[in-house]
């Protein structure tokens, strides 16, 4: 699978994910084929950067129902947003915010099971607006595995869909940029405060979402500077802002940089508990499918091997089959393999996994099988 600028499609090429509308309608389904240059030409007037291209004789890849509808659902919101946040930045009055998190919430605020979480291509100039859509979703699933009450909730959600408004005014590149020098952080820092009044206006009737924004910035400005870290006295919706939207920068996927793994970044959450709080990371861990059979990782050792089971305890340490001699290995026997760990993951281009469910049910394994479409 590659990825492909839109200025450098060809006809023949095949679609590897799915095109939709602003309004959520299929345009063209995956394994469509770009057939003569207006197909093209129609693609390039979505406003898209690029697309997911198979290669030749690449087959279609796998996606459930669900990733199909969170893909369909990421488009449709994230053009919302865009537009409600312009809205807002002119005349610091919300129109269909409400909604908009209510439509979040209802999406992803009350499920009872775990979620892959697809990250969506980011350009510099669309950075804000998918970070702000990823960040709600990631705070309603955190909020519900919490199990707080639905105002807070609401409030999470709110915070983490309008905490980066002010950021619009900076320069593209910072906007996304991962890894930034005190001086580029102290110019972000700058303009995610000058946003604060937009908030104030907008939200007069919510205040917590305003302190939500400010104490998570506050924490992370903290934490990027390697300051003392007090969270002490932050909101629960702080708490989950910090942690979505550390998640969600880190993993995303940009055109000019690589994202870092998710076992990557919970690890480090996990590390520090003065910054991230562990029961707030434990609740993205329970939400989110990461190491779940069919995902091939990297051992301590430098072997390879691939999930089989999952460990609900220590999703860190489920059981393996070793790509070296087929030997199952059970993370969880600490007595047995104390020493041995993953410490990666290693990955497709877009981050999916399929597996053959009915050898590992030969072998004894109870494991999940999902319906792929």
């Amino acid at each position: 699978m590659l990825f492909i600028k839109c200025d450098e499609l060809k006809p023949g090429m095949r679609l590897a994910r799915p095109i939709y509308s602003k309004k959520g309608a299929l345009l063209y389904d995956r394994a469509h084929v770009l057939k003569d240059m207006q197909s093209i030409e129609n693609i390039k007037n979505f406003g898209l950067i690029g697309v997911f291209i198979l290669e030749p004789a690449e087959p279609v890849p796998p996606m459930t129902q669900d990733d199909i509808e969170f893909e369909r659902f990421q488009t449709v919101m994230y053009h919302e947003i865009m537009d409600e946040m312009e809205h807002i930045v002119k005349t610091h009055k919300q129109e269909h915010f409400p909604n908009i998190c209510a439509q979040i919430i209802k999406s992803y605020g009350n499920l009872n099971k775990k979620i892959t979480f697809q990250q969506a291509l980011r350009s510099t100039e669309d950075y804000i607006y998918k970070h702000s859509l990823n960040v709600g979703i990631l705070s309603a699933m955190i909020c519900h595995s919490l199990g707080v009450s639905l105002s807070d909730q609401n409030e999470a959600v709110m915070a983490g869909v309008i905490h980066d408004i002010g950021k619009l005014t900076l320069n593209a590149e910072l906007q996304s940029k991962l890894n930034c020098s005190q001086e580029e952080l102290s110019v972000i820092d700058a303009h995610e405060v000058a946003g604060y009044p937009i908030i104030d206006d907008a939200f007069s009737f919510l205040p917590n979402v305003r302190r939500a924004c400010n104490q998570s910035r506050k924490i992370l400005y903290d934490y990027w500077r390697n300051n003392i870290v007090d969270t002490s006295k932050a909101l629960i919706s702080a708490k989950v802002l910090v942690v979505a939207g550390v998640f969600d920068k880190e993993t995303a996927v940009r055109v000019d940089d690589a994202p870092i793994s998710e076992v990557l970044v919970i690890r480090k959450m996990m590390q520090r508990s003065d910054v991230f709080d562990h029961k707030v990371v434990k609740a993205l861990v329970d939400s989110l499918n990461i190491l779940f059979p069919g995902v091939s990782v990297e051992l301590n050792t430098g072997e390879k091997a691939l999930v089989i089971r999952t460990n609900e305890a220590d999703f860190l340490r489920p059981t393996v089959l070793s790509f070296k001699d087929n030997t199952i290995i059970d993370l969880s026997n600490r007595g047995a393999y104390g020493n041995l760990e993953i410490v990666d993951i290693m990955k497709t281009m877009d981050n999916r996994y399929i597996m053959d469910t009915s050898k590992m049910k030969a072998l004894g394994f109870s494991v999940d099988e999902p319906e792929y479409v």
